[in-house]
């Protein structure tokens, strides 16, 4: 279900680390307190799932009171059942049908591992209830999904993508949709996947029940929260608490081109048994992994460049032990649910500080404690200052590793008062600037036919004037904060 020990926090006290005590009971409930239905209480205590968490006690009773929610929460809260047990009960209470090619409730995530996860979830939940649920999703055939909602469903739980295409193709109605769940909708913005989900609420009644769930609440997804929601309840669970409590974090400053020797080197230690490594790049994630792979290592990538069967076979890997290490972006690992992971490695710092905590946070699922590693070069100190205002801890710096002397690094630990200093610049930049003069040069040629008559005249007077020494190469400043975009795998691009 989760971790059930983060610790609630209202969104006026975001920043605290301690859950104030008018809040402490919500720890005590069950889920009977809460209203869930009898055959809903039956099929949770089957799975062993006793006490809710946080997010589940805050959304399902505002839920079964038929109010909008908007929730803020990360993966592994819990939060798929605080939407999934409300509609499953409500759902049942209500007799009606959809009717042929309709659904009475849509269900919309960024991904196909994630729409699985939660349609799967729903029959867990549901197992007594007379339901039907079907997902859809892109980058399969649709046939076997257009022959599933010939007849309409109760539930749909579909990617954005997908869903607009059928509805286009009129193999998909939801005109009788009376509740609309967004999950993950900070990652659908990173996705591009806003302006299809606008099209799809679009077809939906304007009376219904809303509800959106996201970890991070751009301005965007504010706008998308106050266009599609009736004056919602808002309820959150802060991410801070699981990174201080329950993780070792530890940072290696390291320059860029020394970080795969000494990622192999660490992997050495058996005692990193499964582990995810994060980029902040796709090509990024390609190249680490075929590092690893290379170096004897079994290790997985995932990302949006892969197909959909290609990452279902990398997850699978990983989590059957296959692969011992699976290389993901941000976006492409939001959606993964694996138990055991036990260590976490920031092969590259997030630039965005949320998404760090999101990352580490997969080492400590269901109260278990988690090691994090980060790897931090000088153009990376800025997002290492964010991250420890984020988090109000500092990490603790690792400059003396078995490590750290077999990749033949030596320790740096500069200041952390530091201003970010640009990446070395690739060779052929260097020898680019160095067969083009620099600009202060360039403004010193002679531009009149007077001064162009002043030019040496034979070799040996232009070796006379030559300086001394070489105007030195232009500074690489694509990854200066000015010069960056931000991209929707949390890395940059020039």
């Amino acid at each position: 279900m989760g971790d059930r020990d983060i610790v609630l926090v209202p969104a006026t006290l975001l920043v605290a680390t301690t859950a104030p005590k008018d809040f402490d009971t919500l720890t005590h409930l069950s889920f009977s307190n809460l209203g869930v239905a009898e055959p809903l209480l039956r099929a949770l205590a089957s799975e062993d799932y006793h006490t809710p968490t946080p997010i589940q006690a805050q959304a399902i009773p505002p839920q079964l009171a038929n109010r909008d929610v908007v929730g803020i929460a990360q993966t592994g809260t819990g939060k798929t059942a605080a939407f999934a047990l409300p509609i499953l009960q409500r759902l049942s209470e209500q007799a009606g049908s959809a009717g042929p090619r309709g659904t009475r409730a849509l269900i919309l995530a960024p991904t196909r591992e994630l729409a699985i996860q939660i349609a799967e979830a729903i029959k867990v939940y549901g197992k007594y209830l007379n339901l039907r649920t079907t997902v859809i999703f892109g980058g399969v055939g649709q046939d076997p999904q257009v022959k599933a909602m010939a007849n309409g469903v109760d539930i749909l739980v579909a990617t954005p993508g997908r869903l607009l295409d059928l509805i286009n193709q009129r193999h998909v109605r939801l005109d009788k949709a009376s509740y609309l769940v967004l999950d993950e909708a900070d990652r659908m913005l990173d996705m591009g996947f806003v302006r299809d989900v606008r099209k799809i609420i679009s077809h939906l009644p304007r009376e219904r029940q809303s509800l959106l769930f996201s970890a991070t609440m751009p301005q965007d997804i504010a706008r998308l929260a106050t266009d599609m929601l009736r004056d919602p309840v808002r309820v959150e669970v802060t991410p801070q608490v699981i990174t201080v409590d329950k993780i070792d974090q530890q940072v290696f400053f390291v320059d860029a081109g020394a970080k795969r020797a000494l990622l192999s080197s660490l992997l050495d230690d058996q005692a990193l048994e499964r582990v995810i490594v994060f980029t902040r790049t796709k090509h990024g994630a390609n190249r680490v992994t075929e590092h690893l792979e290379n170096a004897g290592i079994a290790a997985e990538a995932i990302h949006g460049n892969k197909s959909q069967s290609a990452r279902q076979r990398a997850l699978e890997n990983f989590r059957s032990g296959i692969a011992r290490v699976l290389v993901a972006t941000d976006i492409a690992a939001r959606g993964i649910d694996v138990d055991d992971i036990t260590h976490v490695i920031n092969f590259e710092l997030p630039n965005i500080p949320e998404s760090y905590v999101h990352r580490v946070g997969r080492t400590a699922r269901a109260g278990a404690r988690g090691i994090a590693l980060s790897f931090c070069d000088p153009s990376e100190r800025a997002f290492l200052r964010d991250i420890e205002k984020l988090t109000r801890r500092p990490l603790a710096v690792i400059d003396s590793h078995p490590a750290m002397t077999a990749a033949k690094l030596a320790p740096q630990t500069p200041p952390r008062a530091a201003p970010p200093s640009h990446h070395q610049q690739p060779r052929r930049d260097q020898a680019h600037a160095q067969r083009r003069p620099s600009p202060q040069a360039q403004s010193q040629r002679p531009s009149t036919p007077q001064a162009q008559s002043q030019r040496p005249s034979t070799p040996q007077a232009a070796q006379s004037q030559r300086p001394t020494s070489r105007p030195g190469p232009r500074p690489d400043t694509r990854n200066s904060p000015r010069s960056v975009e931000l991209v929707s795998t949390g890395g940059y691009r020039p």
